[in-house]
């Protein structure tokens, strides 16, 4: 099973173009969306988040309070790869029994921090959307109330736009100008050409 990167950052337009994908019959694996449900309900991680970062990181309903753990990560790296190295193998692990369970010609792995994470050595192929910067913060700021001061924050903290194009087999601009379904349907093609 080839297995495909997506990447992009923060407000870039990874979800779109993930939902395209699925409409052509790809399986999408959102890593953001699967480690968000597995701190929520592997009482593993949740005991070991409440240990380093306090049970007032868990609401009563023993949610993950997002924006306080936001907080503690944001400008502290150490903290940040604290939580991904507890994260992360409980991820894997649920990637890989998904995995297993899937039909279609290849498979989509959409995930921020790809590069970061180490997961692009496990990829066949990299995809990397891009956005301009005022557009990704005219998104974020729609979706997520966010400041411009928090998102500026948030983007810096992700790897650049052109170390990941640099790094990646293809590219889909999602500017609100280019097309993106025809860009998508080109690397679908080519994806599917060589199976």
């Amino acid at each position: 099973m080839n297995i495909i990167g997506l990447t992009g950052g923060i407000g870039s337009g990874k979800t779109i173009v993930s939902q395209v994908f699925m409409r052509l019959g790809i399986a999408v694996y959102n890593s953001d969306t699967e480690a968000k449900i597995i701190m929520n309900s592997d009482s593993d991680i949740i005991n070991k988040l409440k240990m380093i970062f306090g049970y007032d990181i868990y609401d009563k309903r023993n949610q993950l309070d997002r924006k306080k753990l936001a907080q503690h990560i944001f400008n502290n790296k150490d903290k940040l790869n604290t939580v991904n190295s507890i994260v992360h193998p409980a991820v894997k692990k649920h990637f890989t029994n998904w995995i297993n369970k899937q039909q279609s010609p290849y498979i989509i792995k959409e995930t921020a921090i790809l590069f970061e994470s180490g997961i692009y050595k496990d990829v066949k192929k990299i995809i990397t959307v891009i956005a301009p910067l005022e557009l990704r913060i005219k998104r974020i700021k729609e979706r997520d109330n966010m400041t411009d001061d928090k998102i500026i924050q948030r983007i810096n903290n992700q790897t650049d736009d052109n170390f990941k194009i640099k790094h990646s087999d293809y590219i889909i601009i999602n500017d609100e100008k280019e097309l993106i379904i025809p860009q998508i349907l080109k690397i679908h093609e080519k994806l599917t050409e060589n199976l």
